[in-house]
């Protein structure tokens, strides 16, 4: 029984790694951009996702609205930040935006307080039986069934529409892209838009697991979707949500076999380290 309690809990931590690092493969696959503020987003929809259901008691709007304002935050940040720097080499555009986060962080600490807040009444909590007795938070499974959903669509958007078609193209050949009438400009928005609002979305769910949103939420995440994105392939969709997916089983055991000895996040490191010995160009990528 331990075995399965154990990767049912890595399958949940991952289908939250999956939904922060997405974002960052978007990003990271049509312009190379190490896109660390995407963990600033990933706070900002935690912080409205607990404000709007406090004061409305609708979790349903408040998921649209951080998703929302994480969506056009992140087009902001491009516009403002990346976009005067695409000639530039690409550290240029990294150092901008750690720079970028550190912002974020201590605004969301300026703004909030460093306390952190939490919801009045929880949703979500109720435990559901499944498979022989494990036990889940409703809000544990809607967040793996969710994860599912938001993969499909993306995959659909990527290989049978005509916006996925064009990112494509904008990655592959941006000049000649844009020579066959391809809106550079509108490829890119859409691109930061649908990654950021997915962090959003992911702050409002690790919200509510943890009933905590605090300024400093999005520091793990933010290496943590890197390490994925290395892992998985850099800039590959499937193979982001595999590595995302693998990590959370592979810190879910250690945490039981290895926590004498490294802690969670110690864990998911030491399984990079290893895996980029022996495969460097990632766990999940085309050889």
């Amino acid at each position: 029984m331990l075995f399965f309690e154990l990767i049912a809990q890595g399958l949940v931590q991952g289908s939250i790694y999956a939904l922060v690092a997405l974002g960052l493969t978007l990003v990271y696959g049509l312009l190379r951009i190490l896109h660390v503020a995407h963990a600033a987003l990933f706070t900002l929809g935690g912080y409205l996702g607990v404000m709007i259901t406090n004061a409305t008691g609708s979790l349903a709007l408040a998921f649209l609205i951080a998703m929302l304002a994480s969506g056009l935050t992140g087009v902001a940040m491009y516009r403002l930040c990346y976009e005067p720097m695409l000639k530039q080499p690409p550290f240029v555009a990294l150092i901008a935006s750690i720079g970028l986060y550190i912002a974020f962080e201590e605004v969301f600490r300026i703004v909030f307080g460093a306390s952190g807040l939490s919801y009045v009444a929880p949703p979500l909590q109720q435990q559901i039986a499944l498979f022989g007795g494990l036990q889940f938070k409703m809000a544990e499974l809607l967040v793996m069934a969710g994860t599912a959903g938001i993969i499909a669509v993306l995959f659909y958007l990527q290989t049978r529409t005509r916006i996925g078609v064009a990112c494509q193209a904008t990655v592959s050949d941006p000049q000649m892209a844009q020579s066959f009438g391809i809106k550079l400009q509108q490829v890119r928005d859409i691109n930061f838009f649908v990654g950021s609002a997915l962090a959003g979305f992911a702050g409002v769910w690790v919200a509510l697991l943890n009933n905590l949103v605090e300024p400093t939420m999005g520091s793990v995440p933010s290496y943590k979707g890197l390490a994925i994105i290395v892992l998985g392939g850099m800039g590959s969709v499937r193979g982001t949500l595999m590595a995302a997916l693998v990590l959370g089983v592979v810190e879910s055991f250690g945490t039981i076999y290895l926590g004498k000895l490294l802690d969670r996040n110690a864990i998911a490191f030491a399984f990079l380290i290893v895996v980029l010995m022996m495969r460097p160009q990632g766990l999940f990528a085309r050889s």
